[in-house]
């Protein structure tokens, strides 16, 4: 019986974007890997409806440029920044929180975001496939994590948002890598946590499952896709803004009690 109504299942088409609601006004947001389609760009649109001004960061600078004056068209000039950085390179992350304050005076929440993903199967992964995703996305999320604590800790104030992934909690074939890398990224998120607390500095994660965007079929097959959308509730991935309206909740005062959490943005059953 499920599997014929898993067959004739017809998802629901995802609900409309919300509308601002001043849940950031007046704060200071760097945002990692913020160019495209995917995740970082959502929340860069998202804090800027909620009143923020952002701080736009990724490597791709022709990408971070059009994302950038596309964002400064729609929420106007002064409130968007873009900067180009790798966060494998320790000086280029070191100078994009510089900007961040320079810039616009302060940093009051940082988004990390930057990751790299694939499939490779675990005996056939060479050791710099392994190395350059978890330089990327564990590594690359370290260096942001101890430059925004550098700088919100002598303030006793700042919140700070890292991208894991629920494959930091569940088994995926070909995603070893990656996998290690977003369970580290939840432990890192805890222990910077728990020695920023006595500052007031709030450090938490979110955990997607499945974000749909253009680009997503060049780290996944589209029939392995297909099967990842089958085992969500809704029977679709979730739209990147849905992941970027949490991110927002934990930037904002409404989270002011969590920390050290890592929240899973999934429908996804077992």
């Amino acid at each position: 019986m499920s599997t014929s109504l898993e067959a004739s299942f017809d998802p629901p088409a995802p609900p409309p974007p919300p509308g601002g609601h001043g849940l950031l006004e007046g704060k200071v947001v760097l945002v990692t890997a913020a160019a495209g389609t995917g995740i970082g760009s959502a929340t860069a649109r998202r804090c800027l409806d909620e009143g923020a001004s952002v701080l736009l960061s990724d490597a791709h600078e022709r990408r971070l440029a059009e994302t950038a004056e596309q964002l400064t068209g729609e929420a106007g000039t002064g409130r968007v920044h873009a900067l180009a950085c790798d966060v494998r390179v320790e000086a280029q992350v070191g100078a994009l929180y510089d900007e961040a304050e320079a810039r616009f005076g302060r940093l009051d929440v940082a988004v990390h975001n930057a990751g790299l993903g694939g499939t490779v199967p675990l005996v056939e992964m060479t050791d710099e496939q392994w190395s350059t995703v978890l330089d990327i996305t564990l590594t690359g999320t370290f260096r942001c994590t101890r430059a925004a604590l550098a700088r919100m800790l002598p303030r006793r104030a700042g919140v700070i948002v890292n991208n894991a992934s629920v494959l930091g909690w569940r088994a995926q074939p070909g995603q070893a890598h990656y996998a290690a890398a977003k369970a580290g990224v939840m432990a890192l998120t805890r222990c910077a946590a728990a020695e920023a607390a006595p500052t007031g500095v709030r450090v938490n994660a979110v955990s997607p499952s499945l974000a749909e965007h253009p680009f997503l079929n060049r780290a996944i097959p589209d029939e392995d896709l297909a099967v990842l959308r089958r085992r969500e509730l809704f029977g679709r991935g979730a739209e990147t803004w849905e992941v970027a309206n949490v991110i927002v909740f934990l930037a904002s005062d409404y989270s002011s009690y969590l920390s050290g959490e890592v929240i899973s943005v999934s429908s996804q059953h077992p």
